[in-house]
């Protein structure tokens, strides 16, 4: 899908019926959604670059990311997709800065590009460019990762709550507990990692757009903001790799927790295994060799004998239940 947006007044605006062989001349924005080799060559031919294949996107080298070619300057970044979801997962994104238009390449939805088109629907700038929306979108990808950080942060103060300060029952040990226990504490560690990965793809791309301003005579005012997106960017980052410390902690702890129950059962079994034992010792040397005993002559011992059993194996059973050691 195509879309093309254009400044109208005092806001960007989305132009309606495209003509894919006709590019406005006002055009800033070229947003492309999973794109038809038909967009890839009409883009191509009206605007003058090469639009990279969802393969190219997805090489991890540096100079496969970040380079320059016939006058565009091409930036992939990672962004997150799908963070409220138990699904997460990154996409990458290409922006190509060609003169003063941008053209994004992009196969799934990220939220920031539904906030700054909205945000720029309402209200732009006047004289709004290509450079100045690539900021926009680079600042909404990165509210949006600290917005990510700081639920994912709540999120592991609340486990760590439940591991250290468990109210009621759970204070005594359950599977089902811990097992969910364990399961958030993944999915945090896995988001985390995704919006670090984010982070530090953002944070190469304000690197190579801070030293690509000179080049195009950015003003003072998008230095200014370029250099403030820079210095989230590192404090972000900083926050993530805290955050995966954090988590880290939080799942040692949780292990060591589940150990010490578990030993502390065991424990249990053991001091029961040795109260038991000197009866055994005592039966297993003179067994039944009694000749008065008054159940060899009951008629209903038999019966007696294996209700007797079936409860000794449903007793501990019901009271392991009762102790959520099962």
């Amino acid at each position: 899908m195509l879309t093309i947006f254009a400044p109208s007044g005092t806001a960007l605006k989305r132009v309606e019926g495209v003509d894919p062989d006709v590019l406005h001349d006002s055009a800033v924005w070229v947003d492309m959604v999973n794109p038809t080799p038909e967009e890839d060559r009409a883009v191509e031919r009206l605007v003058g670059i090469a639009v990279p294949t969802r393969e190219e996107m997805q090489e991890i080298e540096i100079s496969s990311r970040l380079y320059v070619e016939n006058g565009g300057r091409y930036m992939t970044a990672i962004v997150m997709c799908g963070s409220d979801s138990d699904t997460p997962r990154t996409t990458p994104v290409t922006f190509i800065l060609s003169g003063h238009r941008l053209v994004t390449v992009r196969y799934d939805m990220p939220k920031p590009f539904a906030l700054v088109e909205n945000k720029l629907g309402r209200s732009s700038s006047a004289g709004l460019n290509g450079e100045g929306v690539l900021l926009e979108l680079l600042e909404a990808v990165v509210d949006r990762c600290a917005d990510i950080l700081e639920r994912a942060g709540a999120d592991v103060d609340s486990v760590s709550r439940a591991i250290f300060e468990p109210e009621g029952s759970a204070r005594t040990g359950h599977a089902k507990r811990y097992s969910d226990i364990l399961i958030a504490i993944g999915r945090k560690g896995d988001l985390t990692s995704k919006v670090r990965e984010s982070l530090v793809s953002i944070g190469r791309v304000v690197t190579f757009v801070i030293a690509e301003a000179d080049n195009v005579k950015w003003s003072k005012e998008m230095r200014a903001q370029l250099k403030t997106l820079q210095r989230d960017v590192a404090s972000l980052s900083d926050h993530a790799s805290y955050l995966s410390n954090k988590i880290t902690f939080v799942l040692d702890a949780m292990l060591g927790v589940v150990n010490l129950e578990q030993n502390n059962i065991i424990k249990l079994f053991s001091v029961m295994a040795v109260v038991l034992m000197p009866p055994t010792l005592i039966a297993s040397i003179y067994g039944m060799n009694f000749r008065a005993m008054p159940e060899l002559e009951w008629p209903h011992g038999y019966p007696a004998a294996l209700i007797a059993m079936l409860f000794a194996a449903i007793g501990p059973y019901m009271f392991f239940k009762w102790k959520k050691w099962l």
